[in-house]
């Protein structure tokens, strides 16, 4: 029997530490709030989703900003330096299915988990994919639409399906 994750309507004393001045728009959602970490000066967008898990941790620095209807999906764990841009409909995982017995459908397979980092000053164009395990460096700049499966290192901009380093910020 499929159970329900709630409403994704919370109050600020259910986060593990909500900084100053941060600002959720409407339509925000948040799960599992007593697992996510919000620094100062945070703002989070119209009908953006931080998903928490019931392990594991969302940690957002101070000064990030979220687009509207980004997903941060944080079941292997989510770190966020401080200043980080989130661009709209941007989406970061952290989990995904084995793929192992084709007897079995992938719906019902082990959940593989692991952590994403995003570095100080990173910026993550509108739309963009990050999935699971990939580290972005401080002040890497990823395409709109990009779907990142490796890691990117410190000013780097990458973009394309799969991302790619086209050069490095000066």
């Amino acid at each position: 029997m499929p159970r329900s994750h709630g409403t994704g309507q919370f109050t600020p004393d259910q986060f593990a530490r909500l900084g100053k001045n941060v600002v959720f728009e409407p339509g925000a959602l948040v799960f599992h709030p007593e697992n996510i970490e919000l620094g100062d000066d945070v703002y989070v967008g119209h009908q953006a989703i931080l998903k928490g898990y019931h392990k594991n941790r969302l940690i957002i620095g101070d000064g990030c900003w979220i687009g509207q209807q980004a997903f941060l999906h944080a079941a292997g764990g989510i770190v966020l330096g401080r200043h980080v841009g989130i661009g709209p409909g941007v989406k970061i995982l952290t989990s995904q299915h084995e793929l192992g017995d084709v007897s079995r459908p992938i719906l019902h397979a082990p959940i593989e988990f692991a952590p994403v980092s995003v570095g100080d000053g990173a910026d993550l164009g509108a739309g963009c994919i990050l999935l699971p395990g990939v580290r972005i460096g401080a002040g890497a700049q990823i395409g709109a639409g990009a779907v990142v499966s490796n890691d990117i290192p410190d000013f780097a901009i990458a973009v394309g399906v799969p991302a790619r380093v086209v050069r490095l910020r000066t």
